[in-house]
């Protein structure tokens, strides 16, 4: 590679190594739009502060709508010898505006441009994925309603505890969601900085105009220190802990379709669009999407190590070891949005067996604690009422029968304060009692559905990246 052809040859003799050449390449060749966008702001705040000719400056924003539209057509062909984006992008100006062109990086790094292209990267990364969730807790907005009155036993430690509903169940992951989306908004909030003017290191000699640029390309604010803008991706390691944190969640509901949808349970069928069989096993239907969202998520786990990883030794301020942090946030934000998406998708297609569900809500003594509850209601210390119910399950299980199956008079024997009115306490009852804010009384699930639905609107809070498509208007 020539020195003419590198950003940085003019000390350097001879060729680079292939081997160095393809070690160091980058992986940013899909992110020409956010580079582009951000040398054009650069280039008319360059102009208009007088820092290069006004006419160098709209040369070089004409030609950058030119490169855009290669870009975009697919006729770029990406050479491993230019190293990355920023680098293609210069040389195919080069070719539109000629030795204007060499004016664009003026006052500029090569590091803030590459702090700006993650702030923007990681900008529409968090919009994407705060939308996928908004879909989502929308969707089990949906079934939360739909099934709010619908049993199902909840479970502690796998095993059986207390009726909910399913409804309930479900809208348990609307507020996991709904905390995730806010963390990728927090996120970008944080993300929001513009680092350009930044320099190297050390800022700019240049009269720059930061608020311009940062207005530009939708920023709420300028850095305000060249060492860390230039030198940090704290921002990045929190995009990959919401990743992680959201595709955790997604991996507990797929677990729990996974179990669910197996004989043992069979609280659902699984949608033929959403499952796969077997090569051998011609009765076999597996909850293969659910499986590959559980396996995926060490994959989201491991870019976070990652990034954490590769930040903890690197002292202030820039280090080619940064290079790394654009690939795990994107390998990351493709599990974790495709995933969120497929779930919108799926969870609807789920054949809830109710009856089933149903039937098992009232089953291995679920109501236990509702028995405990009338007597203490009754005046009973609970300890005392825990014990008293403890021997009546004893009693159960040495009958075979559950406790709304006993006799009156084995509850009359077990405490004077039981009434017949015990015998009518089953499964409906049970839920219809716990009508209290954040309870599973239908009443209750119902509203909660209402109310987290009123939390998602439809349209973002953020306005869309800007995009470099009128990069040849001039102004």
């Amino acid at each position: 590679m020539s020195g003419e052809q590198r950003q940085w040859g003019g000390r350097f003799e001879g060729d680079m190594d292939a081997l160095t050449r393809e070690y160091t390449a980058g992986v940013d060749q899909g992110l020409y739009e956010y580079d582009i966008a951000g040398s054009v702001a650069h280039a008319r705040m360059l102009g208009r502060q007088g820092i290069i000719p006004q006419g160098d400056a709209d040369a070089i924003v004409a030609g950058l709508a030119v490169v855009l539209e290669q870009f975009r057509r697919g006729e770029v062909t990406w050479r491993p010898e230019l190293e990355d984006i920023h680098t293609h992008v210069e040389t195919l100006l080069r070719e539109q505006a000629g030795e204007a062109a060499g004016r664009l990086h003026t006052a500029r790094s090569r590091n803030d441009q590459v702090s700006l292209l993650n702030r923007m990267l990681v900008r529409q990364l968090c919009d994407d994925a705060a939308e996928a969730c908004r879909a989502f807790i929308l969707v089990l907005c949906d079934l939360g309603e739909r099934h709010a009155a619908d049993p199902m036993p909840g479970y502690t430690h796998v095993q059986r505890a207390q009726p909910i509903t399913l409804g309930h169940h479900l809208l348990a992951y609307g507020e996991m969601v709904l905390r995730d989306r806010e963390r990728f908004q927090q996120c970008r909030e944080r993300a929001n900085v513009l680092p350009l003017g930044s320099g190297a290191l050390a800022g700019s000699p240049y009269p720059l105009d930061r608020s311009m640029v940062a207005a530009e390309l939708g920023f709420a604010a300028v850095s305000r220190n060249s060492l860390d803008a230039t030198a940090d991706r704290d921002f990045a390691a929190e995009f990959l802990a919401a990743c992680a944190i959201t595709q955790m969640h997604l991996s507990r509901l797929a677990e729990e379709v996974v179990l669910w949808a197996s004989a043992e349970f069979g609280f659902v069928k699984l949608p033929d669009g959403f499952a796969t069989g077997s090569s051998i096993m011609p009765q076999k239907k597996n909850a293969d999407v659910a499986e590959l969202a559980r396996g995926r998520t060490g994959r989201v786990y491991g870019e976070l190590l990652n990034l954490l990883t590769n930040l903890k030794g690197q002292p202030l301020a820039y280090n080619r070891d940064l290079q790394e942090d654009k690939e795990a946030i994107m390998a990351a934000s493709r599990v974790v949005v495709p995933t969120l998406r497929i779930f919108a998708a799926m969870v609807p297609q789920l054949v809830f067996q109710l009856g089933r569900m149903r039937e098992a809500a009232a089953q291995s003594f679920s109501l236990a604690t509702d028995v405990a509850d009338y007597l203490v209601k009754k005046g009973m210390p609970f300890r005392d009422a825990h014990g008293v119910v403890g021997r009546l399950v004893r009693e159960c299980e040495e009958r075979g029968c559950e406790l709304n199956e006993l006799p009156f008079a084995v509850y009359r024997e077990a405490s004077e304060l039981f009434g017949e009115d015990i015998l009518a306490l089953d499964v409906d009852s049970a839920l219809a009692a716990r009508d209290v804010p954040g309870g599973t009384a239908p009443v209750r699930v119902r509203a909660a559905a209402a109310e987290l639905r009123g939390l998602v609107p439809h349209r973002g809070p953020h306005p869309p990246t800007p995009s470099p498509a009128a990069a040849g208007e001039g102004e």
